[in-house]
């Protein structure tokens, strides 16, 4: 158990789920109300049994895996953990029912002394929006002050635009992640040009997460391809891919999936798509059933790989090697 200063505030932050997509938003926020952000430690082995032992089997990965984070955050003397209730990002595109429902559930099945910081956003109902769920979320540290609150969320946007400035210019996520919270920006230099392009299609938390995905970037990079993902695109050009798919958004972060896949499927530099879903994602079962059945017509190759806790890295390898393999033999043979 870590000890802390009697008086500080302080916020645990579980290192899953939505994590990797507004982390950089709430380092800015918390900080500049003079909240202290504490972190679980990064994903083990340890950390999706502790998960996958207090929830029923059925349960998806990533939700096994945040239910570890918020056991290591109390293991650690974290007294106020934040775990929100992110329901709908716009108007009638909603999350799937276990992200809308992370309060209840950690309220049930992880006991300890601590308390749950549970702020609920919703954009689809009224007095539900961004600046409602901010003052929920620190008005247990009895911060108040709407022009505090308004100020320290200028200050979160600065650290999320500078990280998403930096992850569209190539640079990694833990690399870019630290200089944002830093107050620095860096520009990656231009990639090496390789003989195979690919994109891996998948939610930020499956792929981010190098223990989850087996760290599948540094696997690809070291078979001699460029990798390409939706993090490095902006919101224009994943609302294009949708287009492209002449399909719809219906879940949040689907722009992730449908929107990424999309706009790569239609760029003549992509050989190949790789998709990561955890298995048993209703949501992602069927947007990669749509994308699959859409992009037939860009005769471009798709690997669909699917993970849990079971998950074999051997065979995870072993079929990524081969897909890359059978794409570096189709670019020779088209460019002779």
């Amino acid at each position: 158990m870590e000890l802390f200063a009697p008086k500080e505030k302080i916020i645990g932050i579980p290192r899953a789920l939505i994590y990797y997509n507004f982390f950089p938003f709430w380092y800015g926020f918390f900080t500049n109300l003079g909240i202290k952000v504490v972190l679980s430690s990064p994903t083990t082995k340890q950390t999706i049994s502790d998960g996958s032992a207090l929830v029923v089997s059925e349960t998806c990965l990533p939700i096994k895996v945040y239910v570890g984070h918020v056991v290591d955050l109390v293991r650690k003397g974290i007294k106020n953990i934040f775990v929100p209730s992110i329901q709908s990002i716009a108007p009638k595109i909603y999350n799937c029912s276990k992200i809308r429902g992370l309060p209840d559930l950690i309220r049930n099945v992880v006991k300890g002394d601590y308390s749950i910081i549970e702020a609920t956003l919703d954009k689809s109902e009224e007095k539900a929006g961004l600046y409602e769920f901010l003052a929920q979320a620190v008005s247990k540290f009895k911060i108040t002050n709407k022009k505090l609150i308004y100020k320290a969320s200028k200050a979160g946007w600065v650290v999320y635009n500078n990280f998403k400035t930096m992850i569209q210019n190539g640079l990694e996520y833990d690399v870019a992640l630290k200089n944002a919270m830093e107050g620095t920006v860096v520009i990656g230099a231009p990639r090496e040009k390789k003989l195979v392009d690919v994109v891996v299609v998948a939610h930020a938390y499956n792929i981010y997460d190098t223990k989850v995905c087996m760290d599948v970037f540094k696997k690809l990079k070291n078979l001699g391809v460029n990798v390409h993902n939706a993090f490095e695109l902006t919101d224009e050009q994943l609302q294009e891919g949708v287009k492209n798919l002449n399909d719809q958004v219906y879940w949040a972060n689907e722009l992730e999936m449908t929107g990424c896949a999309g706009y790569y499927l239609n760029n003549k530099n992509i050989d190949g798509i790789i998709t990561i879903t955890a298995f048993g994602c209703g949501p992602d079962s069927l947007m990669i059933e749509r994308i699959v059945h859409k992009s037939k017509k860009f005769k471009k190759p798709i690997l669909n790989l699917t993970i849990d806790e079971h998950t074999g890295e051997a065979g995870f390898v072993t079929r990524i090697e081969a897909f890359c393999d059978m794409l570096q033999r189709r670019k020779l043979k088209m460019q002779k």
